[in-house]
């Protein structure tokens, strides 16, 4: 049966969460980085990768002493418009936010720029580092690596991460275009939610080590980590559906995350070592394009707006009376939940209890309690 959801405040969320973090060990500034790029998961309606992942993803690694409280962000090569930079297993948020500002920084003075980076940590949606990019009036893209987890084209085991490849551009509406989606059919975060609310998945997403259609979602979970499921790249299974497209591009993004800057991939990113846990190392890649190194800013926001407005204009299909382009959902999800608060299952608030009652975060007394 699904969780009853009880919408809390988003800026309260954010305060628990940066309090968190810095009871953990992390600086003030670091941890409110961490809760703003989490609360901004929640913000645009993407709710596998906010508050649901702050337990899981970075509490308990912290706790089992996989992932560095302290980020020590060494640039280890750099020209005037690339850089590669070791975050040392540190905070995935704070070394990715960094990186993009150095991209922007660069781009700002030559055109572009791009940074890579090496042994950093799950550093939350790749699309708010590419609004980054927006908001300097540029044209942001990023990517990463994952834990190995989707399957090849005509193949079973999981091999490679859900490796987003992701775009950000400045237009001359209210929100800009941001294509923040994973290679797979889906991500394991989601299947997390399902979970959460106690679903099944829907056929399509996870393939078993037979070939067979998976739909129980807590055990897929369980069964990800035994290496008997794995998550489908975009177009699914085989090649009628396409499947090798979404098994190329999450193999491009594999590259541009590990092979451009000497670091680990697929299956060394597993997060384990002899049986125990171990520092997932993941890599990342930042790009920063200078519109108004190749036109006017406003010239490109106006006929980058005019092209989404021409698809949404266009001819519907039967049953539906909307078309939308990519941002505009996760644009009115922003609006939403800045009036409602963000949607909280029981599992969630659980996991929030827990971490306050085991940190000692005495003033935070829960509305559900």
């Amino acid at each position: 049966m699904a969780d009853d959801l009880i919408n809390v405040d988003a800026g309260y969320l954010e305060k628990f969460m940066a309090d968190v973090f810095v009871a953990l060990g992390v600086p003030t500034s670091d941890a409110v980085i961490c809760a703003e790029i989490l609360i901004t998961s929640d913000r645009r309606g993407i709710e596998s990768h906010g508050i649901n992942r702050c337990k899981s993803i970075y509490y308990d690694r912290i706790k089992a002493g996989i992932l560095n409280t302290v980020t020590k962000f060494e640039i280890v090569r750099e020209t005037k418009t690339t850089a590669v930079v070791d975050g040392h297993n540190g905070m995935g948020h704070v070394i990715a936010k960094r990186c993009m500002e150095m991209a922007i920084s660069k781009a700002r003075e030559c055109g572009m720029g791009m940074v890579v980076a090496r042994n950093s940590t799950h550093y939350g949606i790749a699309g708010y580092y590419v609004l980054m990019a927006v908001e300097a009036g540029m044209i942001g893209v990023s990517g990463t690596n994952a834990r190995p987890s989707v399957a090849p084209t005509f193949g079973v085991e999981n091999m490679l991460g859900t490796n987003p490849l992701t775009f950000g551009m400045p237009t001359d509406e209210a929100f800009p275009f941001v294509l923040d989606c994973a290679s797979s059919v889906t991500q394991r975060g989601k299947i997390e939610v399902y979970d959460r609310l106690g679903k099944d998945m829907p056929p399509g997403w996870v393939i078993g080590n037979k070939g067979e259609a998976r739909t129980d979602t807590h055990q897929v979970l369980q069964d990800f980590n035994r290496n008997l499921a794995a998550l489908l790249p975009l177009g699914g299974a085989g090649e009628d559906g396409a499947g090798y497209k979404g098994y190329g591009y999450a193999t491009v993004v594999e590259i541009l995350s590990s092979a451009l800057q000497a670091g680990n991939f697929m299956k060394a990113l597993s997060g384990s070592a002899g049986g125990k846990p171990a520092p997932i190392e993941l890599g990342h890649f930042f790009i920063a394009i200078n519109v108004e190194a190749f036109t006017e800013l406003d010239d490109f926001k106006r006929r980058t707006g005019d092209i989404l407005r021409d698809l949404r204009a266009s001819r519907k299909a039967p049953g539906h009376d909307r078309i939308y382009t990519a941002g505009e959902k996760e644009h009115e999800a922003w609006v939403r939940t800045g009036k409602e608060g963000i949607p909280l299952p029981k599992g969630v608030r659980d996991e929030m209890v827990i971490m306050r009652d085991e940190l000692g975060l005495k003033q935070y007394v829960f509305a559900w309690e």
